[in-house]
């Protein structure tokens, strides 16, 4: 090499080596970092190093969410404003932020909650975040940091950020990106979520506690409520694996975590539900009802992700919003009904049934719906079905009255068997069976009408609680304008009578305890007139119902008291018809003579 060029080369490495330190000097940098409060920063004192050795910040659920201090991004500038990204189709409008890459606001289109439609994700005192992200497990605290937005179509969209995690024991890190894609379909109430973590060429593992990472759907779903009840509304907790459904025990003390890998799982409210779709990887899925600020009733599922061994691995969750009801679910059923490909989900599933009187229930809600196409108020068609289900049952009313009449008939002959045999009960049932079949009487045709009669009245009380369509259908305009749930005319709020809890005056609910203290002076006989705790008993259920009953919907309580008069008016009916019949007999018959005995 001649002695310039060596030369030059030389100096070129004195001035580049130069020019490096006198800008470290004079502009010092500092590694890139997730964007913190000083708040947040004074938390690394929380921090746990857990075996396998990665650092993870703990958290209750009813704190605010913070940044994970463990990550940060070396990549590229971050943004600094947050950012709303709404979507919509024909049936849902969504909020997504890029804070988190969370969704804040899930509104069902043809759904209506007052004046404005059904929030599917209600929020506390401040705004609701689900579908989070938490590098960890239920306790480790959701990722609150600014994503970077791509919108790649009007219904997808992707969250993406960069991380670099420290390895156990080592100085060593590992960098990946993470990606939330949201997308949408129209004419579908589901939606599908992949998250991807990917490493590039790095090596190393992710692995928290046990956990890559915990997906959280929270705080409640919608809508809105006053407060959680058995007939009005409710939360029920559902896993579906192996082709049957099992229904969860959820508390407020501490999560419960399913114990089997599952198809799918639920949170379902009396209308509603949310569902949630894994794909085959063998997660552990929670559900939670702890409180959180501002909402004391929750309904929380977790889903926790196994530690990642590979570069990139991307989940794929499907998550359905939306209505609880056959019709809406049964499409994920066929490939051919839905966007994405789904078959024998089940997810209908999740519907409550009448069990073996589901096909009795079906029944009559076809009967419901057509006297609703006749006359378009679902109030009169409650009516016009409890007319018709009594008209279909008159014959075994009938049947059952006039066996109630022959057998006060018998009841003379029948204690004098009673008291002769009292001590000899084989001679006493032989003699009473005599006495059946000598009158030609079946003691048990006057039970069999009545129980003929219960699988209707349960069928008929499931519909008219849970019949999705009932649901904001008016009967009365000022009085009953939402047969779902209880009707008001007087709201003495936010007074409450004690013990009770009632913080309204309904009517409906007299109007049942005097229908039936008449439905049962109508319908006792003779001698439970005379029986002084049938008495006791004719009172006092109806008014224990009363209390029962207060603030059931209104549309139950209308079949109720509709079942109640129509039974009067049948019973006044047969009464009648009765009394005429057996004047006529005694008017042909004349007195009955027993006949001499042969000497």
């Amino acid at each position: 090499m001649e002695k310039r060029t060596l030369l030059a080369v030389v100096l070129s490495v004195v001035v580049i080596s130069g020019g490096y330190l006198v800008q470290g000097w004079l502009f010092p940098t500092t590694p890139a970092v997730t964007t913190t409060s000083p708040k947040q920063i004074s938390e690394t004192e929380n921090l746990i190093t857990d075996s396998p050795g990665t650092s993870i910040e703990k958290y209750s659920e009813t704190q605010p969410m913070a940044t994970p201090i463990v990550s940060s991004d070396q990549l590229e500038p971050f943004p600094v404003v947050e950012e709303k990204v709404v979507v919509s189709t024909d049936l849902v409008k969504v909020v997504l932020s890029n804070r988190g890459g969370d969704i804040v606001s899930f509104k069902l289109l043809e759904h209506k909650d007052g004046d404005d439609q059904v929030e599917m994700i209600l929020s506390g005192d401040t705004e609701a975040h689900s579908f989070t992200i938490a590098f960890g497990g239920i306790d480790a605290r959701p990722i609150n940091d600014l994503f970077h937005v791509k919108r790649v179509s009007e219904r997808v969209i992707e969250f993406y950020r960069d991380f670099s995690l420290l390895q156990p024991n080592t100085s060593q890190a590992t960098n990946f990106r993470l990606t939330k894609r949201y997308e949408f379909k129209p004419g579908e109430y589901l939606f599908e979520l992949s998250v991807t973590l990917d490493a590039g060429f790095g090596t190393g593992s992710i692995d928290f506690e046990g956990n890559a990472y915990t997906l959280g759907f929270g705080p409640q779903i919608g809508p809105k409520f006053v407060k959680l009840t058995q007939n009005y509304e409710y939360r029920r907790y559902y896993s579906y694996s192996a082709g049957k459904r099992k229904t969860e025990k959820v508390s407020a003390k501490a999560p419960t975590t399913i114990s089997s890998q599952v198809s799918w799982a639920a949170i379902a409210g009396k209308y509603f539900t949310f569902i949630a779709i894994p794909d085959a990887t063998n997660y552990t899925m929670s559900f939670s009802a702890t409180p959180v600020t501002g909402i004391t009733e929750t309904s929380k599922l977790y889903i926790g992700r196994p530690p990642l061994k590979s570069s990139k691995a991307t989940d794929t969750y499907r998550f359905y919003l939306g209505p609880k009801t056959s019709k809406a679910l049964s499409i994920y059923n066929s490939t051919d009904k839905n966007s994405y490909k789904l078959r024998e989900t089940n997810l209908s599933a999740v519907v409550d049934t009448s069990g073996i009187l589901g096909p009795l229930e079906t029944g009559m809600k076809w009967f419901l719906m057509i006297f609703y196409q006749v006359i378009p108020n679902y109030g009169i068609a409650i009516i016009l079905l409890t007319i018709l289900v009594k008209l279909v049952m008159f014959p075994l009313t009938k049947k059952g009255s006039e066996s109630t009449i022959r057998m006060q008939a018998l009841s003379p002959k029948i204690k004098e068997i009673q008291d002769k045999f009292k001590d000899n009960p084989n001679k006493m049932n032989v003699e009473m069976a005599e006495l059946y079949k000598k009158e030609g009487y079946n003691p048990l045709s006057g039970c069999l009408p009545m129980l003929l009669q219960i699988p209707i009245f349960f069928a008929m009380y499931n519909l008219f609680n849970n019949h999705f369509d009932l649901r904001g259908a008016m009967f009365i305009p000022g009085w009953i304008p939402d047969l779902s749930i209880p009707e008001s005319i007087w709201s003495f709020a936010p007074f409450q009578i004690p013990f009770l809890g009632w913080s309204n005056l309904r009517l409906l609910p007299f109007l049942y305890l005097g229908s039936q203290l008449m439905y049962g002076k109508v319908t006792q006989t003779p001698d439970q007139q005379n029986n002084s705790q049938m008495k006791m008993m004719l009172y006092m259920m109806p008014i224990v119902f009363f209390f029962v009953l207060y603030d059931v919907p209104a549309g139950l309580l209308l079949y109720w008291i509709m079942s109640n008069l129509l039974t009067m008016v049948q019973q006044l009916t047969i009464n009648k018809y009765l009394a005429k019949k057996k004047m006529h007999n005694a008017h042909v018959t004349g007195p009955v003579i027993a006949p001499r005995r042969k000497k």
